[in-house]
């Protein structure tokens, strides 16, 4: 079995990650800048979790600890944490080779570097970090997840619209499916070249029509659908279908069937 410490282990897809592990018998600990409560759901058994944050590198050392492959799901969307994405990895790149670990796996997003929009930038930046260390590093890219078009859907839908863009298609994954793949690139023997870069997309390419049509079927929402341009470099991205890639299809829940599964919550 292998020791694995999963950095960000507490978010969306660190916490299926966290799961997955456990379940197949691995040493887990968690890195996370707030640790949860003893008895909050965010905790799972089976995991150790550590205070640590890649900003400063406060903690590091101790969450690394032992460790052979380091899986990260951080992510930093907004402000100060976007800024310091990039930095962030390097630092944990270089705490972790001080570790003695041997490989860092990180989840990034399909075609980042096609992209200006300034979230996806700072993917392709973190991933030219990884590029650069002398560890073993292999980058995940995954589709975008279920999540983020019922989101755009459910915050429309507020307003009695359901969004959809104009020439948008979508290959979402689960959160479990994108796991698997981290999980999976983590466990897998050691081979060349020393930087490689995996891809994981969703089962299926949909309309974001036909997301919308589910997605009101299933959640009993209301609303009228609508479409419209996105301007920017989001739009320019998914118009030019980089957001797709038809031929990795590794994931295996629909976004119906996520859906469904989360009929009570959504």
């Amino acid at each position: 079995m292998t020791s694995i410490c999963v950095a960000g282990g507490t978010g969306q897809v660190g916490r299926e990650v966290v799961r997955l592990a456990v379940a197949a018998g691995h040493t887990v600990s968690v890195l996370s800048r707030h640790v949860p409560a003893m008895a909050s759901a965010d905790r799972l058994d089976g995991a150790a979790y550590f205070a640590a944050d890649v900003t400063t590198g406060d903690g590091l050392a101790a969450a690394l600890a032992g460790t052979d492959v380091v899986i990260d799901c951080l992510e930093g969307q907004f402000g100060k944490a976007k800024k310091q994405f990039a930095d962030g990895g390097a630092r944990l790149a270089a705490a972790a080779h001080l570790a003695g670990v041997a490989r860092i796996v990180a989840l990034s997003i399909i075609n980042c570097d096609l992209s200006t929009y300034s979230y996806y930038v700072s993917k392709a930046e973190k991933e030219r970090a990884y590029a650069e260390s002398p560890l073993q590093t292999v980058v995940v890219r995954a589709t975008q997840f279920h999540s983020l078009v019922a989101m755009v859907f459910a915050a429309g839908a507020r307003l009695g619209l359901v969004p959809t863009f104009n020439g948008a298609r979508f290959q979402t994954i689960s959160p479990a499916d994108a796991a698997a793949s981290l999980l999976e690139a983590a466990t897998a023997e050691a081979g060349a070249p020393l930087h490689r870069v995996r891809t994981a997309g969703g089962p299926e390419v949909l309309t974001m029509r036909q997301m919308a049509e589910d997605w009101k079927r299933i959640t009993g929402a209301r609303g009228k659908i609508i479409a419209l341009p996105l301007p920017g470099p989001m739009g320019a991205y998914l118009r030019a279908g980089h957001n797709l890639v038809p031929e990795q299809k590794v994931g295996s829940e629909t976004f119906v069937s996520w859906l469904e599964k989360r009929r009570e919550t959504l």
